[in-house]
């Protein structure tokens, strides 16, 4: 029972992270911005997310059981950190409208992916896998918000 409970505890954690979203939709704004023709469908996103905050909260859970928190505090830590990077990059980017902050952001969700993995490695090889398909979706992500940023840095910013 308290392994489930645990497990609730962490995807609440990640959808916490993910609610972001509710509040920041594209916009507007997002419609006039030029963007690259390798951009997926705005309908593939939450879809994607879902199923990778899925993925996220079980590979945290997996170390959590594993060891408990006072067995992963500083892999638990990145983990809790990489989320918050990952909750603040849709306000940034839709709510201000500021793909170059959404960027620098994006960038250190990356690097904390990269960080979490390698401290789950030690603990519990499957959480750590789990973290790949996240790593990959960022990955492109990144190469997105660059692009829609280079495309774009001209553009008058109404909320600067």
């Amino acid at each position: 029972m308290t392994s489930m409970l645990g497990l609730a505890g962490f995807i609440l954690a990640c959808f916490l992270a993910a609610a972001t979203g509710a509040f920041f939709r594209p916009g507007e704004w997002y419609k006039r911005l030029k963007k690259p023709s390798w951009r997926p469908p705005n309908r593939l996103f939450a879809p994607v997310w879902t199923s990778l905050y899925l993925m996220i909260a079980v590979s945290g859970w997996l170390i959590w059981r594993e060891v408990g928190f006072g067995g992963a505090v500083l892999p638990l830590g990145i983990y809790a950190l990489q989320l918050v990077f990952n909750a603040a990059w849709t306000p940034l980017f839709f709510g201000l409208h500021r793909p170059d902050l959404a960027l620098v952001d994006i960038v250190l969700v990356w690097l904390s992916i990269v960080a979490t993995i390698m401290l789950f490695l030690q603990v519990h090889v499957g959480a750590a896998l789990l973290l790949i398909p996240y790593l990959a979706w960022v990955t492109f992500a990144t190469a997105l918000n660059l692009t829609i940023w280079r495309l774009n840095r001209n553009v008058p910013n109404e909320h600067a």
